[in-house]
């Protein structure tokens, strides 16, 4: 491997910025390669940020282009094919969350991964927020005690993004594979990871992606346009317990009649607990009386910088070999739960999870 980290894009559309912008930021990243099946999007994209090796098959890239890790920034459907044929090409790969769009290609993702001896770091970038540091932090200290009790909200009015996000048949779902997948992940995370062992969820359909409201939406795919299809769930909810007693409970939307979009992360613990948004807040009892603790730390919930410190973080795995914050097998257990919350959302009763 040459001094610099040779890095080929697979699909340039909205969340490719985060990526390409990060590692332009990197002296020791070289931005070799842009592939899309898209050839306006492409080469506006190849323009842009001035990269003069553009493909539109991911097979003629990986063949032709001297790199030596990929960005996978696809759909969600494309996920697998993409990182596996990366991966099969001895390319290390950073793969955009949610994994896949079920745990069976979760699982053969990994199994690439493991048969090439190459990096798959899959895209959970809430764990790079200063948030996250500072909860772990303090949980790795004991102030929580043990985390019994999780709960996030990620909840958009009107925010179907459109294109493909609306399109089940390319994202596998709506706010709840989108959406959800981040705050499940971040909440198992903070908690310490337990193991999961069931679900109970609900999706609904109900509002779609409110064609009858005129005012624009505040989220819009790079593939949106007059013939959108709508056919995901508009709204998720779901309680997943684990195998250390501790429950979380995730809600999810993209269209809902609520006064306004909110994002909350809350956990509780035997010692403390914690609320996330809109300002990152602890709470315990100290000398007999019950108390809230509010950092002063600035930055403690600023969300500038994620993807530069998971992108960094990726490129330190391939160049140094450290271990992965946010490592495939990861990415396979939070494709079990998704997996899960949908199976009983449509059979109405709950679902064990169980490896194989």
């Amino acid at each position: 491997m040459s001094n610099k980290i040779k890095i080929g894009i697979i699909g340039v559309g909205s969340i490719s910025h985060e990526h390409i912008q990060a590692y332009k930021k990197m002296p020791n990243v070289e931005l070799v390669a842009f592939c899309d099946i898209n050839p306006d999007q492409l080469q506006k994209m190849a323009e842009q940020y001035g990269v003069k090796e553009t493909f539109t098959t991911k097979e003629e890239m990986l063949e032709k282009a001297d790199i030596d890790a990929v960005s996978v920034c696809t759909w969600n459907a494309a996920h697998a094919e993409c990182a596996i044929a990366a991966l099969n090409a001895g390319k290390h790969v950073l793969c955009e969350k949610p994994m896949a769009t079920s745990v069976e290609e979760g699982k053969a993702m990994k199994e690439a991964a493991d048969k090439n001896g190459k990096l798959l770091m899959i895209g959970f970038v809430r764990r790079f927020g200063n948030d996250a540091r500072i909860i772990t932090d303090f949980r790795d200290n004991d102030f929580f005690g043990d985390m019994y009790y999780g709960k996030a909200t990620y909840l958009r009015r009107n925010g179907n993004p459109g294109g493909w996000f609306g399109d089940k048949s390319r994202s596998g779902g709506g706010p709840l594979i989108d959406l959800g997948v981040h705050v499940i992940d971040l909440l198992n995370y903070l908690m310490g990871q337990p193991k999961p062992i069931s679900v109970y969820g609900a999706t609904f359909q109900k509002l779609f992606d409110r064609p009858t409201i005129k005012d624009s939406v505040d989220y819009s795919s790079s593939t949106a346009n007059e013939k959108n299809i709508c056919d995901v769930e508009d709204l998720a909810s779901a309680m997943i317990r684990f195998d250390n007693g501790a429950v979380i409970s995730i809600e999810a939307s993209f269209s809902l009649n609520l006064k306004q979009d909110e994002g909350t992360i809350e956990m509780f613990g035997t010692k403390g607990g914690a609320r996330l948004n809109p300002s990152l807040e602890l709470y315990t009892d100290m000398n007999g009386y019950m108390t809230d603790i509010q950092l002063k730390t600035p930055t403690a919930l600023d969300m500038n910088g994620l993807f530069y410190n998971e992108i960094k973080h990726f490129v330190d795995c391939v160049a140094n070999g450290i271990d992965c914050l946010t490592p495939a097998e990861d990415g396979v257990t939070i494709m079990r739960i998704l997996d899960a919350i949908y199976e009983s959302a449509e059979t109405g009763h709950e679902v064990l999870i169980k490896e194989d």
